[in-house]
């Protein structure tokens, strides 16, 4: 079993009293400390909201339009080909 890091930053929140007794009510029925409740919570909210970034599901007909999107040739679009034509303002003397 690989050994588990050291715990050794610290995470400060301010929260209403309400708050606090409602983390207290929800750490105590799942039977952890508060810290482990509002950790492993958090934690788990943080990986749900990066998986959300990295995957998506489309439909057949949905990916058939995407994927004939990324094969497609670029548009010319004149403005963005005139900034890339354009000195820099960074290199200009």
């Amino acid at each position: 079993m690989p050994a588990t890091p050291p715990r050794n930053q610290k995470l400060d929140l301010r929260i209403t009293p309400q708050a606090k007794s409602y983390l207290q009510a929800a750490a105590q029925a799942a039977h952890r400390s508060v810290s482990e409740f509002v950790l492993e919570s958090a934690l788990a909210k943080a990986e749900e909201t990066l998986a959300e970034r990295r995957a998506f599901a489309l439909t057949a007909e949905t990916w058939e339009a995407f994927s004939n999107a990324l094969d497609a040739d670029p548009r010319d679009l004149p403005a963005i080909r005139r900034l890339f034509e354009s000195q820099s303002p960074f290199e200009r003397s």
